[in-house]
């Protein structure tokens, strides 16, 4: 039984004429006859009685008629559902992304104009360091992940760099520089510093060591911390001090207070990074929703 059996059905049954059938269909009527005795032998059943001026359904007609329109509507269902998928307007997207990354407000602008245009794509974000975002990544548990990269690419990684963004040093709220307006690095050359180990970040450590040492100094390693939110933690207990993008500065945590950076200061780098073949369309419209979200509309 093909569905084209069941339209010429359809059309039959709902003009109760087979010469109105095939004109509805656009097909002679002898086609149409010969469908629906296809279908008759196929079924082993009469599904018409033929009278002089038409055709009326017999029992076993009607009874096939109520499944015939289900067959239908959901082979309609079923062709909307391929084209959406086809646009991207369906399917699943699973996002991985840094703590620091989470507050980027770029990202957040992103990802809420994804939501928005594509309501039915089943959006999943994951929260992890580098390194665990860049295996998820490979083996296909995350289609698409933003991370702090370097300067140079990431292999077998296409990265689709974001503006760069300034640091800022995140000091204890008590003190004694936090009554500073801003701050040169170089004040902070007798403090321990609370840095992040490369599992946690491809840049950031290595960004504020270099800072650090253009300004004449390297810097005390008091504690490392795996995540920002952990470093802030420890900063928050009079550990140490730490350097932190700049959009982390929205949030608020008791005991901590933030201050600029005056003269040369580190940046932190955000990329959005996708598999080199990483080419369907849901990804694409992701990819889309972060130009459009970006002040310079690049991605």
């Amino acid at each position: 039984m093909e569905l084209r059996h069941i339209r010429y059905f359809l059309a039959v049954a709902e003009e109760r004429n087979f010469t109105r059938a095939a004109a509805k269909l656009g097909v002679g009527q002898p086609p149409v006859s010969q469908q629906i005795k296809d279908l008759e032998e196929e079924l082993g059943t009469a599904l018409f009685h033929r009278v002089p001026h038409g055709a009326e359904l017999t029992p076993a007609g009607e009874a096939f008629l109520a499944e015939a329109r289900g067959i239908v509507a959901g082979a309609e269902r079923a062709r909307l559902a391929a084209q959406r998928a086809h646009r991207g307007q369906s399917g699943k997207l699973s996002v991985g992304l840094t703590g620091s990354a989470a507050f980027n407000p770029i990202v957040n602008a992103a990802i809420r104009r994804f939501r928005q245009r594509w309501p039915d794509v089943l959006l999943t974000l994951e929260e992890l360091n580098t390194m665990g975002l860049l295996e998820g990544l490979e083996s296909g548990e995350l289609d698409t992940i933003f991370v702090r990269p370097g300067l140079d690419d990431i292999e077998n990684v296409r990265l689709h760099r974001l503006p760069d963004e300034p640091m800022a040093i995140a000091l204890p709220a008590r003190h004694r520089l936090a009554r500073s307006r801003s701050l040169a690095l170089k004040a902070l050359a007798r403090e321990p510093f609370i840095l992040f180990p490369p599992a946690a970040g491809l840049s950031l450590s290595h960004e504020v060591i270099l800072a650090c040492r253009s300004n004449g100094f390297d810097p005390i390693v008091g504690q490392v911390a795996p995540q920002i939110p952990s470093a802030l933690s420890l900063v928050a207990a009079e550990l140490g001090v730490s350097i932190v993008p700049a959009s982390i500065t929205r949030v608020r945590v008791e005991g901590v207070t933030y201050r600029p950076i005056a003269g040369e200061a580190p940046i932190a780098r955000l990329a959005l990074g996708t598999r080199r073949d990483g080419g369907q369309v849901v990804l694409q419209n992701f990819i889309h929703a972060l130009r459009a979200a970006s002040p310079s509309g690049e991605a």
